[in-house]
This record gives structure tokens, sequence and C-alpha cells, in this order.
């Protein structure tokens, strides 16, 4: 949410979105910066003319984290930036690794489950109350409907009834 405010004030003049926005928002997203092990492998090229966008959606292309894709609803446009993955392990560590079954965790959240959504750090601290849109484990993101806002706002799950804004530790 932090990102999508920073997003819709950094149109240039031209009516084109801000790639350097868009640059400190995926890192915000992905919470290493431009260049480092989980973060961003290249910024967004500046060449790039996007139409300014109000507000943007960030989301993992795939569950290997791989790349972020920001979407921007009206005018609507997409676009996928590559992150830098952890090494992969070699010989029978990698072989084993591949055949565990990935485990889930129960959802904390729910679809229909007040909400509270908190941000903060030493000094301040904003909580918005809302309604989930879908069911979400720890760790994972998860749409939440606030009342005066016209888009829902993307969280992370954090306990049963409690989220936190991405970028933002609990």
């Amino acid at each position: 949410m932090i990102a999508a405010f920073l997003l819709a004030a950094a149109a240039t003049g031209a009516g084109f979105q801000d790639t350097d926005a868009l640059d400190r928002a995926v890192a915000a997203f992905t919470a290493r910066p431009i260049g480092s092990e989980g973060g961003a492998r290249a910024p967004v090229d500046a060449r790039l003319r996007l139409a300014a966008c109000p507000m943007v959606a960030m989301s993992w292309r795939t569950e290997a984290h791989d790349a972020v894709v920001i979407a921007c609803a009206g005018p609507s446009w997409r676009l996928f930036v590559p992150v830098i993955a952890p090494p992969r392990a070699s010989g029978a560590v990698a072989t084993r690794a591949a055949a565990a079954v990935p485990v889930r965790a129960d959802p904390v959240i729910r679809r229909g489950d007040a909400v509270t959504i908190e941000a903060g750090s030493d000094g301040f601290a904003i909580t918005r109350e809302g309604v989930a849109i879908a069911d979400a484990a720890p760790g994972a993101r998860v749409m939440i409907k606030v009342d005066d806002a016209p888009r829902p706002v993307q969280a992370v799950a954090v306990e049963a009834g409690r989220a936190t804004l991405p970028g933002w530790p609990e």
C-alpha cells in the first residue's frame, strides 16, 4: 500500500509512469535491493513509456518467486521484473530437495474474516480495518477490502485477524 502511494505521486510531467518509483516499489515488495539475492536483477528500463498509473498491484509470477509482476488496471499494463534466485544446491542434496513435497501451512486468515492491517516503526503506527477477500497462511499475501478504498489493499498475513503491509516488519 505504501508503495502504491509512492507510485501514485510519481508520474512524470509527460503523463508517464516514473520507473525509479517502480524500482523502489519492487525493492519494498521483495524486501531486497536491486542486484542482491532475492531482489530485482536490474532496474526497470527507464526508456519505457508506461501510462501513469494511480495504483499498481504487485504479486509474484510463480511460487518460485522468480519474477515480480507489476500490474495497472487503468490504464491497463503489466510488467514482469526478474528476481535473482538463491543458488541451487548441487548433487544428491538437490535431488532430495526436488523430491521433497512442499508443506502448506493452514490459513490463519479466511475469506470474510475481519482483519486489522498494521504498519509502523519506532515512533508511529498505522492500523486499518478491513475484510479478507481470500484465505492466507502466515507470511502469504492476501487482499483486504477496506471500506473507504475503491480497490483492495495487499497485505501479508501474520496471525488470525492480523496482517501487515508488504515490506514492513511484524
